[in-house]
């Protein structure tokens, strides 16, 4: 079981321990891209949180400044915040949908229409039980953070 310092008590993540934590973030989705195991998109994740909720192992919600006033997308992440809360998923907010995009290769479907980063749900492949240390940090920090009563931790992705 991990102790918690006084820092993560109050709230007060360092800079170095919130980069640890989006090189997790980072490592986890490019280990899940080519494994089949990512879904992109709102309409998409909310089918695949109705037919299996049990095998997503994250819910990665992601907006820059003009999404904070589309009134319809944060209805969208009212409602799988909620669902995801539900469901012991755990959930981050990503403020850079560009180094997403980079992350996940583009971020252009195949017939070269823009995909919808707004949510991306990570799953875990049916055949083998994930065991991954960048996901174990990820699920640590969410679990710490919902502690300080904070339930969808912010993760700032930087340029790299």
């Amino acid at each position: 079981m991990h102790t918690m310092t006084f820092e993560e008590l109050n709230g007060d993540y360092s800079s170095e321990r919130m980069d640890s934590v989006s090189k997790a973030l980072e490592e986890v989705l490019r280990t899940a891209l080519p494994r089949g195991c990512i879904t992109v998109g709102v309409y998409e994740a909310a089918k695949s949180l109705n037919v299996d909720p049990d095998n997503v192992v994250l819910c990665i919600l992601a907006t820059d400044d003009e999404d904070v006033t589309d009134v319809a997308l944060q209805i969208h992440f009212t409602l799988i915040q909620a669902f995801c809360c539900e469901n012991d998923i755990n959930i981050l907010r990503v403020n850079n949908t560009q180094r997403l995009a980079e992350i996940l290769g583009s971020g252009v479907k195949q017939g070269g229409e823009p995909m919808d980063l707004h949510c991306v749900l990570v799953t875990s492949p049916h055949s083998s039980t994930w065991k991954d240390p960048a996901l174990s940090k990820l699920n640590r920090f969410c679990r710490e953070s919902r502690c300080l009563d904070q339930w969808v931790p912010i993760i700032n992705l930087p340029e790299r």
